[in-house]
């Protein structure tokens, strides 16, 4: 029995309906593969990779003791050190780093170790749950250069 052939407007019809019945997020993809260090006991190092989930982020978890040495490891100086370390395509982020700056970094690639937010902030994600009571205190991001220097990257009022 010979077989007939396709036409190009079957085929285009079907690849169409296809594509409308896809779900829109397969096709949204991972804003990227973060890798966290924290202990794991800390709610808000929990609540800080939620944060990153929610914001399309993929997030591999390491529960260790202590911090401090995947921090030195990671080049980022005590000064800005929180409690919990992050990695993402060759950057370290220290601390409560909001999604949009970590998206910032990946467009701007600047050459730079990463970025940091020091301490453990009221306002910024993760510190801003029910528990804190809604309190907001200005804090900073900061891009720390090779060689360990800092400056200002995103200023949070």
């Amino acid at each position: 029995m010979p077989m007939t052939p396709v036409s190009h407007r079957h085929t285009r019809r079907t690849l169409l309906a296809a594509l409308a019945c896809a779900p829109i997020w397969a096709f949204a993809g991972s804003a990227g593969q973060i890798s966290v260090w924290k202990t794991p006991t800390c709610g808000c190092c929990k609540d800080w990779v939620k944060h990153l989930q929610d914001n399309g982020f993929e997030v591999t978890v390491h529960d260790v003791e202590d911090t401090s040495a995947v921090r030195q490891r990671n080049g980022i100086p005590d000064d800005y050190g929180s409690c919990h370390s992050a990695q993402i395509e060759g950057y370290a982020l220290e601390g409560h780093v909001p999604a949009a700056e970590i998206r910032r970094l990946l467009r701007e690639r600047p050459a730079a170790i990463g970025l940091a937010v020091p301490g453990m902030p009221l306002g910024a994600p993760g510190m801003d749950g029910p528990e804190y009571g809604g309190r907001r205190l200005p804090y900073n991001v900061y891009l720390i250069e090779r060689g360990g220097a800092a400056r200002l990257y995103q200023n949070y009022l």
